[in-house]
């Protein structure tokens, strides 16, 4: 069996000069040194932001050109109202996220996971694509492998309500879109292209909101003890974000067990590479959000 090979360090972005940028969930954790290394490339920054203080805040450690935007993806209202006035794109960073969240729905009257994670995104690139110049990054995980989808309770109402589950499935959602985004984009002849990412183990907050201080304390820990900060997590995205890569490549720490080490290209699990299942998401997804491929029609 031929043995993989090792890969080497990236950790510089190219210069990025005169490209304009959306990252969501640009205020901490990946979305924050995402936006902060693209800005010192030389891009323009758009932070999309559910809070603007913070976004100012997160904006005011940069150096290089950024802008804050309001922008909550769990709300489809604000998500049209942010791609109405954001203006031309050459890259979308899908990140913002959520991890465990206790249940809830939104004002759109889906689960939290379904809403932040998936949905929005998913409305939000298909209402910028015909502004995109370049690509759309997704944001997945690793805990994608242990994703399971139920297309008729995406809402979690005939379940049992699990959150880590929750979240798995949504990271499967990710990579999923991905999939299926780039075969839409190559059969409408368009040059755009989907990527994907995820940034193995990286000490962040995402797990500040569990609703659990047990579970908080053991994810915020357990990563700080074994994962990477958050600038060279970000790196996978970065590289997803800027690099000359096929569309549909799925970016990842080359360490053990993809959860620390040096970008490339990584696997994904059979379920996320099912056609037949990402075209049935992309259809539900088009049904929940009211929102549809916009090329080649």
């Amino acid at each position: 069996m031929a043995r993989r090979r090792r890969p080497g360090r990236w950790d510089v972005v190219p210069r990025q000069d005169g490209r304009r940028f959306v990252v969501t969930g640009a205020s901490s954790g990946l979305g924050l040194e995402t936006a902060r290394a693209l800005a010192g490339a030389g891009a323009h920054v758009v932070l999309a932001v559910r809070s603007e203080e913070r976004g100012a805040a997160a904006a005011a450690t940069m150096t290089g050109s950024v802008e804050v935007r309001r922008l909550d993806v769990a709300d489809l209202a604000s998500v049209r109202a942010f791609a109405a006035d954001v203006g031309p794109v050459d890259v979308l960073v899908n990140n913002a996220g959520v991890l465990a969240v206790p249940y809830a729905l939104t004002a759109d009257g889906f689960e939290t996971h379904l809403a932040t994670n998936h949905l929005g995104h998913f409305a939000l690139a298909n209402l910028l694509l015909p502004r995109l110049t370049d690509r759309v990054v997704v944001v997945s995980s690793d805990s994608h492998h242990t994703g399971e989808l139920d297309l008729d309770d995406l809402n979690w109402e005939r379940r049992e309500y699990k959150p880590y589950a929750a979240y798995g499935a949504t990271k499967l959602a990710n990579l999923l879109f991905m999939a299926e985004l780039q075969r839409r984009l190559t059969a409408a002849g368009s040059t755009l292209r989907a990527t994907g990412a995820h940034p193995g183990s990286t000490a962040t907050a995402i797990t500040a909101n569990t609703g659990s201080r047990f579970k908080t304390w053991v994810g915020s820990w357990g990563h700080r003890l074994v994962g990477m900060p958050p600038w060279k997590g970000a790196l996978t995205v970065l590289y997803a974000a800027t690099m000359d890569v096929p569309g549909n490549t799925f970016i990842g720490p080359g360490g053990f067990l993809e959860m620390t080490g040096w970008p490339t290209s990584v696997g994904r699990s059979r379920q996320a590479s099912d056609p037949d299942l990402a075209k049935q998401l992309w259809l539900r997804s088009e049904e929940l959000t009211g929102e549809r491929f916009p090329l080649g029609r």
